[in-house]
């Protein structure tokens, strides 16, 4: 009896109640770039741009003027609204910079859908940009990590989630792939 209840205080020890308990509200696993443009009309122009061209705006989010590629990204939140990101390689893919940071610094954009079909967005703190918070700068790779917690705290369940790593500007550089436990 004494080797069994050492046994269970031992577990307890190791395996504190707190980490059974699953407070994750949403995973993303994988990441894709953005292509500013989503789509071109019209005959083309004698200098090979289109006269009607579709920006690729994401849940009212504007992409950037350039093509931006994300090697991979990973992030969790969580129902009380803390993040946590990690991206690798989010580095301009075409333009006289190509390969480079640019110089950006990002934060993170959860957006959910309301119930009444529109979208509320719920982001880091790092996106104050008029309180002296300039996001998180990306290494000379593009590698990064966002630590902190969304604002307004997202709902529970967020419906439709998508994240968007986004520039101080505001616009979206990349996205998260949304994991489904299988």
């Amino acid at each position: 009896m004494k080797k069994a209840l050492g046994l269970v205080l031992f577990l307890v020890g190791v395996f504190p109640v707190s980490a059974t308990t699953d407070d994750t509200l949403v995973k993303f696993k994988g990441g894709i770039g953005v292509i500013p443009v989503s789509s071109a009309a019209g005959v083309a122009n004698a200098n090979g741009t289109f006269p009607d061209v579709n920006r690729n705006t994401v849940r009212g989010v504007n992409p950037p003027g350039q093509i931006w590629t994300i090697a991979d990204l990973r992030a969790e939140v969580n129902v009380d609204g803390r993040i946590k990101v990690r991206g690798r390689g989010l580095l301009l893919a075409g333009g006289n910079s190509i390969g480079t940071n640019a110089g950006q610094s990002v934060f993170a954009t959860l957006i959910c859908v309301a119930p009444d079909g529109t979208f509320t967005l719920h982001s880091t703190d790092s996106d104050d940009v008029t309180a002296g918070i300039q996001g998180v700068p990306l290494e000379a790779n593009g590698d990064f990590r966002i630590d902190d917690f969304l604002s307004p705290a997202p709902p529970n369940p967020c419906v439709g989630p998508v994240l968007l790593i986004r520039n101080t500007a505001g616009a979206w550089f990349a996205a998260g792939i949304p994991k489904h436990d299988d």
